[in-house]
């Protein structure tokens, strides 16, 4: 019998007779707190981060919103100007509050009805000669109002990042590596599709290394040597002197300009006659 009511108590909220344990473990030390209450927003998040063994934060979600959890109500309670015992007590709160919707799947109706009992341990109504008065009537209201927009109005959210399983998404970027080649062939090669074979063939590869020996080179350049000595082309009219090139060029141009001439002549001519014609039909009318 006595093992089945601890199993049984186990699985349920701590009832109204076990209130005064309920809080007794602090969340966060005296001096953890004090370390706290020196820093900035983002140093809260660090120290927090620190304290609470937080490894996966950049890949984790459920390990981020936690720390969102906890650094909001450390910050809200410093806006409060709790002292440190009262951030202690509220700190270890906002923590065992989240603890009994992981461990023991409590419901929102139980968080409702725990925070009732823990309010009543260490509200102005305390009978705990200890925690007597660590809250007023003012405090324990706005505690009860922040818990209400914060974990209770979420309450689902945080059931989802507890009880639903999700997949995990690898993320990953995949890197080919080109190794250069030797200077024997060229880099990059060329694309079959961006260039012909025959342009690539003729301007692009390098020429193949020559098989000629030391006697071939010999012939090949004593062929252009030859080829060199060769006497230059006779200008045509080397032979002839200035006056005779002119008297040419004249009776060239005369024959030219001759035949213009008469051919102009003749256009003239032919319109002249018409220009008659057409003058005479005028006269007639």
């Amino acid at each position: 019998m006595a093992c089945s009511s601890s199993s049984s108590r186990s699985q349920k909220i701590p009832d109204k007779t076990d209130s005064s344990k309920i809080l007794t473990s602090d969340f966060l030390s005296d001096p953890q707190i004090n370390d706290l209450l020196n820093e900035n927003i983002h140093g809260v998040q660090k120290k927090l981060e620190e304290f609470l063994n937080f490894r996966k934060l950049p890949t984790s979600l459920k390990e981020a919103i936690l720390l969102d959890y906890y650094t909001s109500g450390f910050w809200w309670a410093r806006d409060k100007n709790f002292t440190v015992h009262q951030v202690s007590k509220f700190m270890t709160l906002l923590d065992k509050l989240l603890d009994n919707l992981k461990t023991l799947h409590a419901s929102l109706e139980d968080s409702i009805k725990f925070l009732g009992e823990v309010m009543a341990e260490i509200g102005p109504n305390s009978t705990d000669k200890q925690d007597v008065n660590v809250f007023n009537v003012k405090q324990a209201n706005d505690i009860i109002d922040y818990l209400k927009l914060s974990l209770f109005q979420h309450y689902k959210l945080y059931e989802f990042l507890f009880f639903s399983p999700r997949d995990e998404i690898v993320i990953g970027t995949e890197k080919v590596i080109e190794l250069i080649k030797s200077t024997d062939s060229p880099f990059p090669d060329p694309l079959e599709e961006g260039i012909a074979c025959d342009i690539y063939s003729a301007f692009i590869v390098p020429p193949p290394p020559s098989t000629l020996n030391l006697e071939d080179i010999e012939q090949v350049f004593s062929e252009e040597c030859l080829l060199e000595s060769e006497p230059p082309e006779v200008d045509p009219l080397a032979n002839f002197t200035i006056e005779e090139v002119k008297s040419v060029l004249g009776q060239i141009t005369d024959e030219v300009i001759s035949t213009i001439q008469a051919e102009i002549n003749e256009k003239l001519q032919l319109q002249e006659e018409t220009f008659n014609v057409r003058i005479e039909k005028l006269k007639q009318v």
